[in-house]
């Protein structure tokens, strides 16, 4: 029978958020992968894995997950991680891929599955959505994402602060990720096109150093990677206005 690999998100960080339907893969599957950069230390996914899994089922395996400038390495380190990966899954008929987040946004696990079809055909691959980033903050801020027909557009800012102002520039809610090395052209954007007094910012979320602020207070310091932006659609007011 085939292996299968199953990309399980585990939210933005706060264990409570994990779903019971994730909780439940992590705990069947015959080992859990948790990414690690090459300097080793603990990374989200793999503490918030920690909570429902058993060291011993845990295996670490480096991505070149802060790499964006030297594709050569990032794509060895892809290729050396899915080898691994592959490896397990030749060994054990079920295994799961721990990711922060949700596993089709924006996720490292994309990537591992199109390695793996590769080097294992016939695997099956499955995902279990997450709780994302944008969601966990618009509950913790109270910042409303979307009302009637209002679009929302989630941007990487690794993608260019022109990508953003664009989007700021539309109609609808705008969602930032992964801009804290380019904190100061968010800022910037924001104000430029007259988003900032809305907009909130968050990192850490559901950690003991979580930290929420409104964008206004930002100094356009740098700021951890993993943060999260909303800018709210601009509204009214008045209840149903863009029904």
């Amino acid at each position: 029978m085939s292996s299968r690999l199953i990309g399980v998100g585990v939210g933005p960080g706060d264990p409570e958020l994990v779903t019971v339907k994730g909780v439940n893969a992590l705990r069947e599957a015959d080992v859990v992968v948790v990414p690690v950069m090459d300097s080793g230390e603990r990374g989200r996914a793999e503490a918030t894995v920690l909570h429902y899994v058993p060291e011993e089922r845990v295996v670490r395996v480096v991505f070149a997950l802060n790499e964006r400038s030297d594709r050569a390495r990032r794509e060895a380190a892809w290729d050396a991680a899915g080898e691994r990966v592959a490896g397990l899954l030749r060994e054990h008929a079920v295994v799961a891929f721990a990711t922060i987040g949700d596993p089709n946004v924006y996720s490292t696990f994309t990537y591992l599955a199109q390695t793996i079809e590769q080097l294992v055909p016939g695997t099956v691959v499955e995902t279990v959505p997450g709780i994302t980033a944008m969601q966990d903050l618009a509950a913790r801020s109270g910042a409303v994402l979307t009302e009637g027909t209002e679009p929302l557009t989630l941007v990487p800012v690794t993608a260019g602060s022109a990508v953003l102002k664009d989007a700021l520039d539309g109609p609808g809610t705008v969602v930032a990720y992964k801009f804290g090395r380019q904190a100061h052209e968010v800022a910037e954007a924001l104000r430029e096109t007259g988003r900032l007094d809305d907009a909130v910012w968050g990192s850490a979320l559901g950690l003991p150093e979580e930290s929420i602020r409104p964008a206004a207070d930002l100094d356009g310091g740098p700021l951890p990677y993993l943060s999260t932006l909303i800018a709210p659609a601009r509204r009214d007011g008045t209840r149903g206005g863009k029904l």
